[in-house]
């Protein structure tokens, strides 16, 4: 179980930005000798998917309204490749070692990506662009910190991404709480 704070962090990365943290992982792989990156993220038929689905997601993300499209199609890609890549972290463990670590991806990473969709439709809500690339370049440096920073520290990344995740979850309860009163107001309002 000595994994599971790199699942976690690269688990919560994965809800965020899931091909980033291949890229990164694989690129670490690569380049380092890193014995907790699994070998098969450095290949390079990975890398080149990684990489242009990254590319697709970097610009589909700075895009109004096109950006919570790609959320809604990416539900059922980020928690699953955050599952894989916990799977693949666990390594030569036994069977529910692994299943643990695929749990624990795949959970962190659903909650991560249900911030990032409800931040981006709160975001959505203005019309101006600015705030979508700014919340799409923060997203991309966090994902690429956490992750890079995971490969050398993952207890102290583990933390920094368990804190990200608490604080993007009652952000997110402030939000729809919000949303709500103002959903409200509107029914309440005269005609």
């Amino acid at each position: 179980m000595e994994s599971l704070p790199l699942v976690f962090s690269s688990g919560w990365a994965s809800g965020v930005n899931a091909y980033l943290v291949v890229l990164v992982l694989g690129i670490a792989e690569r380049v380092s000798d890193v014995s907790t990156v699994p070998s098969v993220l450095g290949r390079w038929d990975v890398l080149g998917v990684a990489g242009f689905l990254y590319a697709m997601e970097f610009v589909a993300d700075k895009i109004p309204y096109v950006d919570s499209t790609w959320d809604v199609v990416s539900t059922l890609i980020r928690p699953t490749a955050g599952a894989v890549i916990g799977v693949l972290l666990a390594g030569e463990a036994d069977s529910l070692e692994q299943a643990v670590a695929g749990a624990v991806g795949g959970g962190t990473a659903l909650l991560s990506h249900l911030v990032k969709a409800g931040g981006r439709l709160a975001i959505n809500s203005s019309p101006e662009p600015v705030t979508n690339i700014t919340a799409s370049v923060v997203e991309d440096f966090a994902v690429l910190g956490v992750v890079w920073f995971a490969i050398e520290h993952p207890r102290t990344a583990a933390a920094i991404a368990g804190v990200l995740l608490a604080a993007g979850l009652v952000m997110l309860w402030f939000v729809a709480k919000l949303v709500r009163r103002g959903w409200r107001r509107w029914k309440a309002r005269p005609r």
